[in-house]
């Protein structure tokens, strides 16, 4: 029964996955590995006797823990891949910040030459507007 249920839940995630990916609400890079990881939960849901003869095939007593294996070195990539990617957004957050800053700098400085150029004179000289 417990195979079963592992599997539907599996089926339920990919589908899931795929709904969000089309609504853009999940990023198709991400939605990928979640849907391996879906995969893997219906594949073992499903046929869990193939797990046990890969774990008894590669010498592991215990077959769970060869699945338990695969799911802890899968989250630990995701995470490394996270921070990557979240140090790519710190970096380039960080250099977007900087432009912006030089971009107002640089925009303060024109209005600010803009505002003396229209600026007339202290010379006693009037507007061409004042002689008529």
């Amino acid at each position: 029964m417990a195979a079963i249920i592992t599997g539907i839940i599996g089926i339920a995630t990919a589908i899931t996955i795929v709904i969000l990916i089309r609504r853009d609400h999940l990023n198709v890079r991400y939605g990928l590995w979640w849907m391996v990881a879906a995969s893997m939960f219906a594949l073992l849901g499903l046929f869990p006797a193939f797990f046990d003869s890969i774990a008894v095939y590669l010498g592991i007593a215990y077959p769970p823990v060869l699945a338990l294996t695969i799911g802890l070195v899968v989250l630990v990539i995701k995470i490394l891949l996270m921070d990557i990617e979240r140090s790519r957004s710190a970096v380039q957050l960080q250099r977007l910040t900087q432009r912006i800053a030089l971009l107002e700098a640089d925009l303060i400085e024109m209005r600010g030459q803009s505002e003396t150029a229209n600026r007339p004179s202290d010379h006693g000289e009037l507007d061409d507007t004042h002689h008529k």
